[in-house]
């Protein structure tokens, strides 16, 4: 196998996805059947355009802070919209923007349509991995 090139090469998917209104206990739920530590929220419209992320730690701060995740809502959390890269941004690329956002989870977009996700270590493994000269 050839060194990944761009986060395309990198990406998982498909992304699990929650909707903005949904309670954070949807999506502490979500998390944890997906096996993911980060869900991309989208749009209600057919178009599914990323416009947050909620993470576990998100959660958890919520929940610190005396939140019920039965009724707290995603959108109270969430942001403006999330820090994103194109397919072709290479591995080095999206380190980068993750460590300047201070962020772990970074969604991939396409004409404004989500395909993908990586994480830090996504980046950093392919970034190690081609400085040991993995196959």
């Amino acid at each position: 196998m050839t060194e990944p090139r761009t986060v395309r090469d990198l990406m998982r998917t498909p992304v699990t996805t929650v909707e903005r209104h949904a309670h954070l206990a949807a999506a502490a739920y979500l998390m944890m059947r997906a096996g993911e530590t980060a869900l991309v929220v989208t749009t209600d419209d057919e178009a599914h355009r990323p416009i947050g992320i909620i993470t576990d730690t998100d959660i958890s701060i919520a929940v610190a802070r005396g939140s019920d995740v039965n009724e707290a809502r995603i959108d109270e959390l969430i942001g403006p919209g999330p820090v994103t890269a194109p397919p072709g941004t290479t591995p080095a690329e999206a380190a980068e923007i993750m460590l300047a956002a201070h962020i772990r989870h970074l969604p991939v977009v396409e004409d404004g349509r989500l395909v993908g996700i990586i994480d830090i270590t996504d980046a950093c493994r392919a970034l190690l991995d081609a400085d040991q000269g993995a196959p």
